[in-house]
């Protein structure tokens, strides 16, 4: 039997386990002590490892720093939402973009349309609702904003944004395909109407 996993899994599956653990404590948002030392380890990457733990048996440990992994399910979900809905900083108009400009290509009456456009689609960024500040002097007597969260809480969003925007790309992707060869055979059917009165 071959065992493959793709690390956003195997994120997920610990991240569900670790969620299960602070649900179980008596405080879910305080750290816990955790046991990573394995005995006759032997590194697989940077952040995992083989090895004995105390209660000797062997397993596969993947360890991270809760910095490193935020930032990275931060970036994720940012570069996603990129690809989804575009970017105005850089002129990018993301799949949400270019379905709304080939709906237009397709109402077009030169397609054969009657140039209304059926656009049905919201264009919603989940990730601009994110954080409200509480805004004041902080210790050192200078104006600040704070928004705070639970780590835990923060991760769950993050995990939920990412699943959110993960399936608006499928359906915007298989969306624009469709639309795309519906212009495709349009074009071609005029060529061949063109062609046929030569």
């Amino acid at each position: 039997m071959r065992w493959t996993f793709k690390s956003t899994n195997l994120f997920s599956i610990g991240f569900a386990l670790s969620l299960l653990s602070f649900a179980c404590s008596h405080h879910p948002n305080r750290a816990e002590k955790i046991e990573t030392t394995l005995e006759k380890n032997d590194a697989v990457t940077k952040e995992e490892q083989l090895g004995v733990n105390k209660d000797g048996d062997m397993v596969w440990q993947k360890k991270v720093t809760m910095n490193e992994e935020l930032r990275r399910l931060q970036f994720e979900v940012y570069d996603l939402e990129d690809r989804v809905y575009g970017n105005r900083k850089f002129s990018s108009v993301g799949l949400y973009g270019d379905l709304k400009s080939c709906q237009m290509k397709l109402a077009a009456k030169e397609n054969g349309g009657n140039s209304q456009v059926m656009w049905t689609e919201p264009l919603d960024r989940i990730t601009d609702k994110e954080e409200t500040f509480n805004i004041g002097v902080d210790e050192k007597e200078r104006l600040v904003g704070v928004s705070e969260e639970f780590l835990k809480d923060r991760l769950a969003r993050f995990v939920d944004y990412k699943r959110v925007l993960m399936k608006k790309e499928d359906e915007f992707g298989d969306k624009l395909s469709s639309c795309q060869d519906e212009l495709k055979s349009k074009a071609q059917g005029k060529k061949a109407v063109s062609g046929a009165q030569n």
